[in-house]
């Protein structure tokens, strides 16, 4: 299980954790967060800079890959739920 430790009634995990096999929390899920909330940032970007009059240059395809990031990685982890994902009793296959 994850280390959680207790400071001031909050909990907070180790950094380290989230490499552990045995955690509660799906790193899927975190990489296609991480990639939306970049593409949000270059949304932003893009405004305020249109807003006072100057383009924001983004290479396309530096864009297009954070967007298949963020799909792929969303819809791996929602194919993970559907079809079975990480069960209690799993075996390792070998």
């Amino acid at each position: 299980m994850l280390t959680i430790t207790k400071q001031k009634g909050k909990h907070f995990m180790k950094f380290s954790d989230l490499f552990k096999d045995s955690n509660d929390i799906n790193e899927k899920s975190v990489v296609g967060f991480s990639s939306f909330a970049v593409m949000v940032l270059f949304a932003t970007a893009d405004i305020v800079t249109g807003f006072f009059g100057t383009d924001l240059v983004i290479n396309e395809f530096i864009y297009n890959s954070f967007l298949i990031i963020t799909l792929g990685s969303f819809g791996i982890a929602e194919a993970g739920k559907i079809f079975g994902g990480k069960k209690g009793g799993d075996e390792e296959l070998g």
